[in-house]
């Protein structure tokens, strides 16, 4: 993930927070199987936010 640069970073942070969102519409609607995959998503939310806070500082 860090050999990535920040515009590819911001790209894939938008997209998991679309992925996010509908995940927890999802769980709100009853329709999600598979309740892990919010944790999932929310640390990758959260590696890619560290990385580009990282590359910001540098």
């Amino acid at each position: 993930m860090r050999a990535k640069n920040t515009e590819q970073l911001e790209m894939e942070l938008v997209s998991a927070k679309k992925e996010l969102f509908n995940l927890r519409f999802q769980n709100a609607t009853n329709q999600l199987n598979n309740t892990a995959r919010i944790k999932e998503v929310r640390k990758n939310i959260a590696r890619i936010q560290t990385v580009l806070t990282q590359k910001a500082a540098q």
